[in-house]
């Protein structure tokens, strides 16, 4: 499908990516709001729409940017997954901080984002980014965490009223279920990506084409 020519000159994409990042502050900072002034329960539903809000821009950027001509910048694809990684960083340091979250969940998740970017970064040096396209694994996890992190921020149980249910769900463990899911799925995805790397590690003229 051919790119459409954008509607207006203002390239939304790098503006939607600029909020995401202006987001993660506010988030951190509604944690430090008396509850005099806001509710406990009030902080963690403000916090719980601003990270989904965020989280829908990294979906419309990226939307965007392929759609329409001109809008997929260099700026772009650097800011984008930097946006991504620290708006989960950042609120998963925020989760650990407030005890809904134990920290060697939260530790492996940064860990292996950091990991697999600098793997990233190294195989497209050499030339070889198409061994570390994200994979099924790498997908499910990303599921697995950005709903886990709303049902942290959240943490109140949830009333509701269906035909199938009626009752309290309990969202701080279905929380507390999915990042563990997203922290084991974490583990396996960077140990597929580091299998398919190494034949790059074990190139003796890797280092050669490197430092050209």
């Amino acid at each position: 499908m051919p790119k459409l020519k954008p509607p207006f000159r203002l390239n939304v994409p790098m503006v939607l990516t600029w909020m995401r990042i202006g987001m993660m502050p506010l988030v951190m900072a509604l944690f430090y709001v008396p509850t005099s002034w806001l509710s406990t329960h009030t902080i963690n539903q403000l916090t719980c729409v601003l990270f989904c809000v965020a989280s829908l821009t990294d979906a419309l950027d990226g939307y965007l940017a392929r759609r329409y001509h001109g809008w997929a910048t260099r700026m772009g694809a650097f800011l984008d997954p930097v946006a991504d990684k620290l708006l989960v960083a950042m609120s998963l340091v925020a989760l650990v901080w407030l005890g809904r979250l134990d920290a060697l969940w939260a530790v492996i998740i940064i860990s292996r984002e950091i990991t697999v970017s600098a793997l990233r970064e190294w195989m497209a040096k050499i030339g070889e980014s198409g061994l570390v396209k994200v994979n099924i694994f790498g997908k499910i996890k990303t599921i697995a965490q950005m709903t886990a992190i709303p049902c942290l921020l959240w943490w109140d149980p949830l009333t509701i009223a269906t035909p199938f249910f009626t009752g309290d769900v309990n969202v701080a463990a279905i929380g507390t279920v999915l990042i563990i899911v997203a922290a084991v799925l974490t583990i396996y995805s960077m140990a597929v990506y580091l299998y398919a790397s190494r034949k790059a590690f074990d190139d003796p003229h890797v280092e050669d084409d490197v430092n050209e």
